[in-house]
């Protein structure tokens, strides 16, 4: 699935394609995704200048003088930017066209969104209620620790509410935890802010790196082979249940908390 670092390469890929070109066209081949495309997109978006492309949490707003669209990747899904009257694949879902390039929304499983926001994107009920971002000064030691006294939910899923903060999605919570020592199911309640401090720490340079490293494959956002434009990851324990632990060679274990897969080290991590 794609998480923050994903949306944010993929805002950095197109934008320079995109950004101060008109809209000429729309095509949509199939409509019901999450939710179902606005059938006026065309009548929306015709003629409209592209100002700006932004990142909230892991939804990407595309800023236009009447409005926002906003774009989800869902589970699956990923954008590219192709040349005019590039052939359409199977789970090629839409189209907008601009005068030299098209931005393609592809998306198998067809759990991403593309939605009209109109001129008032912050009241929209998929946004209003967004924490702060990870990677911005709002996010401090301080808040968490605020917010989190008398909390008896695990640690993990506190730092995954995006009410809390957004776009810590699961791979990035794992790592984050591991690397600030902090068990994934300890009560959020019961961490000091000294270990907040070093968890906020690591959840930014985690983030932070891994945007730099899809920062090196931007040129994959660009053709029609279909290929995602993401990047591999260096992890450390997501997905390595049974291995040995990195730092001290205990056996890695893995649990579910909120039906999401977690791997932690039960001697590093507390």
């Amino acid at each position: 699935m794609p998480e923050l670092p994903e949306v944010e390469t993929s805002r950095r890929g197109i934008s320079p394609h995109l950004i101060n070109k008109a809209v000429k066209d729309v095509v949509l081949r199939h409509t019901q995704l999450r939710w179902k495309i606005p059938q006026d997109l065309l009548s929306l978006l015709a003629d409209n200048i592209l100002i700006s492309i932004e990142r909230r949490a892991k939804y990407l707003l595309f800023n236009f003088a009447n409005g926002t669209l906003l774009i989800h990747l869902g589970m699956s899904g990923s954008l590219r930017i192709c040349p005019l009257a590039t052939p359409a694949k199977k789970h090629d879902h839409a189209d907008i066209i601009f005068d030299d390039c098209l931005l393609r929304f592809t998306d198998p499983r067809r759990f991403g969104a593309i939605l009209w926001l109109g001129l008032t994107p912050e009241q929209s009920p998929l946004l209003y209620k967004l924490g702060p971002e990870p990677l911005s000064s709002d996010f401090t030691a301080q808040y968490l620790y605020k917010l989190s006294r008398n909390r008896k939910l695990p640690v993990k899923q506190f730092i995954m509410d995006q009410k809390i903060v957004t776009g810590v999605g699961n791979i990035y919570a794992t790592e984050a935890l591991f690397s600030s020592g902090i068990s994934p199911i300890r009560a959020a309640g019961n961490i000091s802010e000294k270990r907040y401090q070093v968890l906020v720490d690591a959840i930014k340079e985690i983030l932070t790196q891994a945007i730099q490293q899809g920062g090196t494959t931007l040129k994959d956002f660009v053709g029609s082979d279909g290929k995602p434009g993401y990047f591999q990851q260096t992890l450390h324990v997501y997905g390595k249940a049974g291995e040995s632990c990195p730092r001290c060679q205990t056996e890695l274990k893995a649990l579910k908390l909120a039906a999401r897969n977690s791997v932690y080290c039960p001697k590093c991590q507390r």
